[in-house]
């Protein structure tokens, strides 16, 4: 879990975020977060799985995913609609 957090806390730049979603069940912790650079730039989402034991976080799985447009060839097949955040 250091190489977790130590990884975060050296990442470049300034960043800010909006918590959308938390989910407790059982074992776990599952958290949805729009993250966006401070100063403006493309937002992202994280969807982490938290496992907790005795009040502490002892492993967790994060899923990223970049706000901005499809890529072209996605696009060319005109399938699928805007995902809009729970807050809107």
């Amino acid at each position: 879990m250091s190489e977790y957090i130590t990884a975060n806390c050296e990442y470049p730049g300034e960043w800010d975020g909006t918590i959308e979603r938390i989910v407790e069940t059982g074992k776990f912790i599952i958290s949805v977060v729009k993250v966006f650079p401070k100063g403006g730039g493309h937002p992202c989402h994280v969807t982490s799985f938290a496992e907790i034991k005795n009040g502490k976080i002892i492993s967790m799985d994060e899923y990223w995913a970049d706000d901005g447009e499809a890529p072209l060839w996605r696009q060319k097949m005109n399938i699928g609609r805007p995902i809009i955040s729970l807050g809107e």
